[in-house]
């Protein structure tokens, strides 16, 4: 007996019971403090606590606040590198961006500077300006529109911008700007280096909820396409590599002990949210907004080791039957 339902001892257990326990399991979880790099983001409400999971077949099963509104932050980060890569080209991409760990913090200057090219990783600040520069469009206004509809293909659903964040951000975004001039000044920035800062904060400024970085997550997980609407987002080497980036530097200075724990490729962002991607099973959406000290949701990075075990989706194992058997992909 298991939550009050029966289960023999072989079956596996519901993906949606295995949310349940695991909100339940950690929901009283306390430590870490809600972010304040940005003023609007000290006014969230630490208790929201959801988790989502979407498959590469459609299924999304969901727990908690998980419909509750966030905002996206470092979470697009590896979606804007996806349609880079889909419209310039991987090669190209990668040697203007780069895409080897810093081992530093997300917000770095000494990172652009150690590196004769300035390259870093587009899961960090510095790479995600270098990416932002390289959106195609003429003017910030096409490149905007581009974005947005991109990231909305990636959610199944056409994001909004959170206006009052977005003002926050734009106010309190010195450490940004002075990241996008140096790069600037390295030759390593493609556009002007306001108008770049400038997207970049719309773009972390978007709002989703665990559900929709669930979808996000599986799209990459599904070769590219959306598992929920059926588009085409990007192309099968594209997802790949943005997967792969993730592995590399997607929880920033603390990603080997995510890969450890986790065993998959995740990205967290300061609005609480987390995506972790389990390539050809699907991904998991969660959003709790106390941060541990390097900026990644607490109860995220619970969830997420405590589901990879369970759903026996770590990359790392010798698969589900060495888990037990209370595990089941999430594409099953």
């Amino acid at each position: 007996m298991r939550d009050g339902v029966t289960v023999h001892p072989s079956e596996p257990l519901p993906v949606q019971q295995l949310l349940l326990s695991a909100h339940r399991e950690f929901a009283e979880v306390t430590s870490g403090s809600v972010s304040s790099v940005y003023p609007a983001l000290a006014e969230a409400d630490p208790h929201l606590f959801g988790i989502a999971v979407a498959g590469v077949r459609g299924q999304v099963s969901e727990v908690g606040d998980s419909q509750s509104a966030f905002t996206i932050m470092s979470c697009a980060k590896p979606f804007v590198f996806a349609l880079v890569c889909q419209t310039r080209g991987l090669d190209d991409a990668r040697s203007r961006i780069g895409v080897n760990a810093t081992g530093l913090p997300f917000n770095s200057l000494a990172a652009v500077e150690r590196d004769p090219s300035s390259r870093t990783n587009p899961m960090v600040n510095a790479g995600a300006l270098v990416s932002t520069s390289l959106l195609p469009g003429e003017s910030v206004d096409e490149r905007w529109e581009g974005v947005l509809s991109g990231l909305s293909d990636f959610a199944g659903r056409t994001l909004q911008l959170h206006e009052g964040m977005y003002a926050s951000a734009s106010a309190a975004n010195q450490r940004n700007r002075a990241l996008a001039l140096l790069l600037t000044e390295r030759s390593a920035l493609h556009a002007d280096p306001e108008e770049v800062t400038d997207l970049y904060t719309r773009v972390c400024c978007l709002e989703v909820s665990a559900v929709d970085l669930a979808v996000m997550g599986a799209t990459l997980a599904a070769g590219g396409v959306n598992p929920v609407t059926g588009k085409r987002v990007v192309d099968a080497d594209v997802a790949r590599a943005t997967i792969a980036v993730m592995a590399v530097a997607g929880l920033y200075e603390t990603t080997g002990d995510w890969l450890l724990d986790v065993g998959l490729p995740g990205k967290s962002g300061i609005g609480g949210g987390i995506v972790t991607v389990s390539p050809g099973k699907g991904g998991l959406g969660t959003f709790a907004p106390p941060l541990d000290a390097a900026g990644n949701s607490v109860k995220g990075q619970l969830v997420a080791q405590r589901l990879a075990r369970d759903l026996g989706l770590d990359i790392f194992s010798a698969g589900p039957e060495a888990l037990g058997p209370a595990t089941q992909p999430i594409g099953a």
